[in-house]
């Protein structure tokens, strides 16, 4: 595994239309609803006055072509955003690469010309807006030849928010029933770049830029911060 840094010179992304961003919905979220306290939806908790999905789509769409959310069970709880949604091609929840995955062949379908996914999850409303240029500037750097993307920061990588070829999704499937699950044990085949991101300023504090709600603590916390 290689890394850049996002401050390092790099190809800059002269456009948007080869990248399609697919939020990534189809977990179970036991972290942030205990046993015993039912099931839902991370990102359909509300901060700052609103769904946190909808300040990750604030934040990712400007820097895409076109969202997909992918998401299972009943569609209609995500109705409000209007999006299309990709379940996942592979049943039995088996990780966030099955939704990688439904994202890429969703894209095959309704946009064969795009050449990339960005993918992000709904739980982390900070997401930095320069996103998609800085992984596909790492990537254009590159001279070892990675072709997946992810984001690091503060030394610790985020293995759902990263650049996808969509050409790989063949591999993937085929990988995903041949029972891999571990995102890096995947990605790995292929080249994994880690592309480091700075902590972002709010309300006069460092903040981890892919700082995401996955506990009711964390929640809170967002809360507090978006309040900043």
């Amino acid at each position: 595994m290689n890394e850049t840094t996002s401050g390092a010179q790099a190809h800059p992304l002269k456009n948007n239309n080869d990248v399609i961003g697919v939020l990534l919905a189809g977990g179970l979220s036991r972290r942030m609803f205990a046993t015993g306290a039912g099931r839902g939806d991370k990102g359909l908790l509300e901060i700052g006055g609103r769904p946190m999905l909808a300040h990750v789509i604030a934040r990712l769409r400007p820097q895409v072509n076109a969202l997909v959310l992918n998401v299972n069970g009943d569609p209609e709880r995500f109705a409000e955003f209007a999006l299309p949604l990709a379940s996942d091609p592979v049943e039995g929840h088996v990780g966030p690469l099955a939704g990688v995955l439904a994202g890429m062949r969703w894209v095959q379908a309704n946009h064969p010309d795009a050449r990339h996914i960005a993918t992000a999850s709904t739980d982390a409303p900070f997401l930095p807006d320069d996103l998609v240029l800085q992984l596909k500037a790492g990537l254009c750097s590159s001279t070892a030849g990675e072709r997946i993307a992810l984001a690091r920061s503060g030394g610790h990588m985020h293995p759902v928010i990263g650049l996808w070829p969509v050409d790989l999704a063949d591999d993937l499937e085929a990988a995903l029933r041949e029972g891999v699950r571990k995102v890096l044990a995947w990605t790995d085949r292929h080249g994994t770049l880690a592309v480091e991101f700075a902590p972002t300023m709010i309300g006069g504090q460092e903040v981890d830029p892919f700082f995401n709600a996955n506990t009711p603590e964390e929640l809170d916390e967002a809360r507090r911060l978006l309040e900043a």
